[in-house]
């Protein structure tokens, strides 16, 4: 699976993250971000299924986006 590099938040105190990826071959986005593990939380979101996980991902990493830094659609 061929993955293009979009950006990882430059304000992040963890080198390692948030990051997004875009899978080149299907063009779906892959978001490494902060696992949710405060209760609050995971009450208000409900159910999760066990092949899903969910993340915290920081608003101002929205501009690596294509669709966001260009403007428009992208495909």
């Amino acid at each position: 699976m061929p993955l293009e590099f979009l950006g990882k938040d430059p304000d992040s105190e963890d080198t390692n993250s948030p990051t997004v990826l875009r899978d080149t071959a299907t063009g779906d986005y892959i978001l490494q971000g902060w696992a949710i593990t405060d209760e609050q939380t995971l009450d208000a979101i409900g159910d999760i299924p066990p092949h899903e996980t969910v993340i915290r991902f920081p608003q101002r990493m929205m501009r690596f986006f294509p669709e966001v830094r260009d403007g428009g659609s992208h495909v």
